[in-house]
């Protein structure tokens, strides 16, 4: 049968292009980002030992694991690795940058090549400067918290498990919450490109989308289920 998408879904769909085109209008800035990270020309102007960050960041970032229990049976294995993720990548980016150190001792080049700050915050007391590709990354991961949070709440209100959730954010996306969580780990790996990101972020991001496809062919027994594929996307 044709799959027929509504209006709304293909606007959805040209933002999301465009959303993943912006970086090209900013290339230098995004490339000096990406490059001092993976180089380790950051090392200099690293936040180090601030540990209140650490875990306030990892409280906050692991609670949005919590939405999903509304929709599936737990599985501590997947948390287990998202933890780990989160866990990992704020104690490298606020307490001790090991891959930082290790890329400036083996990969550290004669290129004065940094990036360049265009905005400052403080940040629970410590001052956090900002490039243009962290900004960026940042605006990735609040509209995939706005997601997360609306379809946390969508789910919530029909947690009866009597009904399948349809309506709502559920009909532009089958699998909205995953888009979130997917969009904040692309944020994270854009703000913060290291060895660590890099290989995490692929690992997480098949891991999403294999509890998405568990997901399809457990409702896709259901009619009413397979008419809904029809009309609404898999992710975007």
């Amino acid at each position: 049968m044709k799959r027929i998408y509504n209006k709304k879904i293909i606007f959805i769909r040209i933002f999301t292009i465009l959303l993943f085109l912006a970086p090209i209008l900013f290339f230098n800035e995004f490339y000096a980002h990406i490059y001092a990270h993976f180089m380790g020309n950051i090392k200099s102007v690293m936040i180090l030992n601030q540990w209140h960050l650490v875990l306030l960041n990892i409280i906050a970032f692991s609670a949005f694991l919590i939405p999903l229990s509304f929709r599936r049976t737990i599985n501590w294995k997947e948390y287990g690795l998202v933890s780990a993720f989160f866990i990992s990548l704020f104690v490298e980016m606020y307490g001790v940058p090991l891959t930082i150190y290790f890329s400036s001792k083996y990969f550290t080049s004669s290129s004065d090549i940094m990036p360049v700050s265009s905005h400052s915050i403080n940040f629970f007391g410590t001052d956090i400067a900002m490039t243009k590709a962290m900004i960026y990354g940042i605006f990735l991961m609040l509209i995939g918290t706005f997601i997360i949070l609306i379809g946390w709440i969508t789910l919530y209100r029909n947690s009866d498990g009597k009904k399948i959730v349809i309506h709502g954010i559920y009909s532009y996306s089958r699998h909205p919450q995953y888009v979130g969580f997917i969009l904040i780990i692309l944020g994270w790996l854009v703000g913060w490109p290291t060895f660590l990101t890099t290989i995490f972020a692929p690992l997480l991001i098949v891991m999403y989308i294999r509890l998405c496809l568990t997901e399809e062919k457990e409702l896709s027994i259901l009619e009413k289920y397979r008419k809904y594929k029809l009309r609404v996307p898999f992710l975007i």
